[in-house]
């Protein structure tokens, strides 16, 4: 399944100034429809409730750390229900935290991408995802 940029799109990062730079990259590649969510706890509920609502998410683009629930948390959650076992999910990393790519590696990440990253980068592990 190639990326369509129209899918439904969660970002999930505490700090503001990242959410908008993903943001920022994701509307270049013609992405319209995009939810921020500024931590692990609202955007678990925000997923199930998109789920519940019927317009589900179709890809999750999410930091590692955050205070309330962690990326991974997140990660193990989503994978944890049946109905996101197969949600895209792609985790973002600090370079410092590469050794913690194999815990979401097990945990069932899609793809991860290490800060700082470009544009084109970015491209790249998302058509990773989605097999193009």
């Amino acid at each position: 399944m190639a990326f369509n940029p129209k899918q439904k799109i969660l970002i999930v990062d505490d700090m503001n100034t990242m959410r908008k730079i993903i943001k920022g990259m994701l509307q270049k590649m013609g992405c319209d429809n995009l939810t921020e969510a500024d931590d692990g706890i609202p955007a678990w509920k925000m997923i199930q409730d998109a789920h519940a609502a019927g317009a589900p998410f179709q890809f999750v683009i999410s930091d590692w750390n955050m205070p309330g629930m962690t990326g991974l948390d997140l990660l193990k959650n989503v994978r944890s229900k049946e109905e996101f076992k197969t949600l895209p999910f792609m985790m973002v990393t600090a370079e410092a935290e590469q050794a913690n790519v194999v815990v979401a590696v097990k945990a069932g990440v899609s793809n991860y991408i290490i800060k700082p990253f470009n544009p084109d980068t970015l491209k790249t592990k998302i058509d990773k995802i989605f097999g193009k």
